[in-house]
């Protein structure tokens, strides 16, 4: 268990954000009784993406890849222990699951949160600011009330910082006009199931984004319309309703080796590869794929074709309102170069997330960040962002270093490995002991050596001067 901390007794690490990433690193850092954690969240409870917790939607990774068991699976944190917690180990062994519902793992996701001590949910992180006299990260917090209004303010000193703030959910430009009007049906794929109902008693439903996100609000729209009248359109910016790579080999990316070995490539050539890479962790698996075609070919049994119209390679180069409530999409075709307009009456937005900006949280810190050419922070590879050498804290990342870390940065089967990484380094030991290989694939002609954290390392978690 944990060691109690004083109020004010400065921690080692503080965690900024409580997602799936930071969860895990929670959960392994919680037996290092030595290592003084605290991790806020301005929500009130864990959640994770609620509005995409469809019933038959499952987690695209196997359930192996939970919090802690790819880094310690003698952890009490596992996803087995959680059923068997549940008293749901023998129902799991028979239904044979590799891969769990979105929902189940969601479920485990907030059995893990309610357990641990070190997680402040209701907390808002304002600002971040070094300290140089006394060495540490200053941060300051709004605690919110149950109706997240600002209730009072507070302080907690830290050596170390983790950013798990995570993603936001992305609007085009050409439709952000039409999402922001409260009178329009436009929601983003993130909130579908509160807006449902609504975008059922549509007459007219447009689906926007062919990953799978899109897939699966097209499927669960298309299942729920009467035959002969769906009126639903599917379109977006792919070349095809493509699958996503799930080749045995193919999901090597997914491995410490092949992160390893992205880092260590030169920033241009990792700007090109990311985009290249976008069937890695942007296409629809298969298994949906074959659904939406299930679901469309069992509406021709008695003669005619479902109203449903799959158009990829499209993009919406504009958007207006139409009458009261009436949506216009002004479309291009990308290879044909021809465009049309379409008229409808809803629209689901299933155009992803993108990293949430860091600087104004880090504004304080900006002239002891190091910058790319792109003016991106620099991430070291133990995930470390590179500051001033005068900083003599840590800021790590979670989930915001895709252009140095590569396609395997918001995977969840990276989640164990990369807390353990900066747990290790943290504490300057090999804390969690980590496998030299995984995978079969040799990225590169010299592959880099894995980094054993320094012994120094061990010095951040000391005590201060004045006995704190």
């Amino acid at each position: 268990m944990t060691t109690p901390t004083p109020p004010d007794a400065p921690r080692d690490l503080v965690g900024i954000g409580i997602g799936p990433f930071n969860l895990s690193l929670a959960a392994l850092a919680h037996p290092l009784t030595a290592l003084r954690t605290a991790f806020y969240d301005q929500r009130p409870r864990f959640t994770w993406h609620p509005g995409l917790l469809l019933d038959d939607a499952t987690v695209q990774v196997p359930f192996l890849a939970d919090l802690v068991t790819l880094a310690d699976p003698t952890s009490p944190w596992t996803f087995l222990n959680h059923l068997r917690d549940r008293e749901r180990l023998y129902p799991f062994y028979f239904a044979e699951h590799f891969h769990i519902r979105r929902t189940e793992y969601d479920a485990y996701c907030r059995w893990v949160a309610g357990r641990l001590p070190a997680l402040h949910f209701g907390h808002r992180v304002d600002t971040v600011h070094w300290d140089p006299g006394h060495g540490l990260f200053d941060v300051r917090l709004t605690r919110l009330d149950a109706d997240g209004n600002a209730a009072s303010t507070g302080r907690v000193r830290t050596r170390n910082i983790v950013l798990g703030v995570g993603t936001e959910p992305w609007v085009p430009e050409p439709l952000r006009p039409l999402a922001d009007d409260p009178a329009l049906p436009v929601v983003h794929a993130e909130d579908y199931l509160t807006h449902r109902d609504t975008l059922l008693a549509a007459g007219h439903v447009t689906v926007v984004g062919t990953g799978q996100s899109g897939a699966e609000v097209f499927l669960d729209l298309l299942r729920r319309r009467p035959p002969g009248r769906e009126r639903l359109h599917w379109l977006g910016r792919t070349e095809a309703f493509a699958p996503m790579e799930y080749s045995k080999l193919g999901l090597e990316h997914f491995t410490p080796d092949h992160t390893r070995y992205f880092h260590a490539l030169p920033e241009p050539v990792r700007d090109r590869l990311v985009p290249a890479q976008w069937q890695l962790h942007k296409g629809i698996d298969a298994a949906t794929i074959a659904a939406v075609h299930d679901e469309l070919y069992r509406r021709t049994l008695h003669g005619g074709w479902p109203d449903t119209v799959l158009t990829p390679a499209v993009r919406v180069h504009a958007a207006t309102r139409t009458g009261a409530a009436g949506i216009e999409l002004h479309l291009e075709h990308t290879r044909q170069g021809t465009r049309t307009r379409l008229t409808t009456d809803a629209v689901v937005l299933a155009t992803g997330h993108r990293e949430r900006p860091l600087d104004a949280l880090l504004a304080p810190l900006g002239a002891h960040l190091r910058r790319d050419r792109a003016g991106r922070p620099r991430v070291d590879e133990h995930h470390r962002l590179v500051l001033d050498p005068a900083v003599t804290g840590g800021v790590y990342a979670q989930n915001a270093e895709l252009h140095t870390h590569g396609v395997g940065t918001p995977d969840l089967g990276l989640a164990a490995w990369r807390s353990a990484t900066i747990l290790n380094h943290l504490t300057g030991r090999e804390t969690y002991p980590l496998p030299a290989r995984t995978a079969f694939t040799t990225f590169g002609l010299h592959p880099p050596t894995r980094q054993v954290p320094p012994a120094r390392r061990a010095a951040r978690l000391t005590p201060l001067a004045d006995g704190t």
